[in-house]
């Protein structure tokens, strides 16, 4: 592969951009695509749904036989609130594979102790999540209960476009909260990516119950996504 390509492929990857490599294999012709620029290429179609799937293959377009190896970043989940429920869930995230960010500005939960294997941050959502960079490959749960530490954080993973974005609250807790942000400036579209009450409702009690029923519902929409 041509040093340059390789490199711009690597910047990508290191980014967390999503990035295809072309090749034609009759010529050994590559190129780089990107989701922004499938406009006019000719294998769009094929680009689409390797982004879409993840998944490389051997493709025909026109005449010509080409490759796509596409790169996407792996999913990864950030939660705001050092609790219980988040102590299974990280638990649960490490054995699906999900690389888990915890971040609660309360150093006295946000421990090693209670959570060992997690990466942890203990500092205010709008200083720990910026370093981060959330973004469409992002998971993010809010469970502190409280809007000093919640507010702040949904915004930002709403600017970023986090393909999952669920928050722990009642019904009545969510419609205060929807109310807060639309005063923010968000969308009623915007608000209505937010999934509260978090989790799919399988009557779920305890922390380590409640955990599942999130962990299931970006599952869900991660697989549904890549479904279209």
């Amino acid at each position: 592969m041509d040093l340059a390509l390789l490199s711009a492929l690597n910047r990508h990857r290191a980014a967390r951009e999503a990035v295809a490599l072309v090749t034609d294999l009759e010529s050994g012709m590559a190129r780089l695509v990107t989701p922004e620029g499938l406009a006019g290429d000719p294998a769009a179609e094929a680009l689409a749904e390797a982004f879409r799937t993840g998944k490389s293959s051997k493709v025909t377009v026109g005449d010509r036989d080409i490759f796509i190896d596409v790169h996407v970043p792996p999913v990864r989940l950030i939660v705001i609130g050092a609790v219980h429920i988040s102590q299974a869930l990280a638990e649960m995230a490490r054995l699906v594979e999900l690389d888990c960010t915890l971040i609660d500005p309360r150093e006295a939960f946000a421990t090693p102790e209670r959570f060992p294997n997690v990466r942890l941050v203990a500092e205010w959502p709008d200083v720990a999540l910026p370093p981060l960079k959330p973004d469409r490959y992002t998971a993010f749960v809010a469970l502190t209960h409280d809007p000093k530490i919640d507010d702040p954080a949904l915004t930002i993973a709403l600017r970023a476009g986090c393909f999952y974005i669920g928050a722990l609250g009642s019904r009545k807790t969510h419609a205060r909260r929807l109310e807060r942000l639309a005063a923010a400036g968000f969308s009623e579209g915007d608000l209505a990516r937010i999934r509260a009450p978090i989790g799919l409702d399988i009557g779920a009690v305890s922390p380590a119950e409640i955990a599942v029923s999130i962990l299931a519902e970006i599952i869900g929409t991660q697989r549904q996504r890549r479904r279209g």
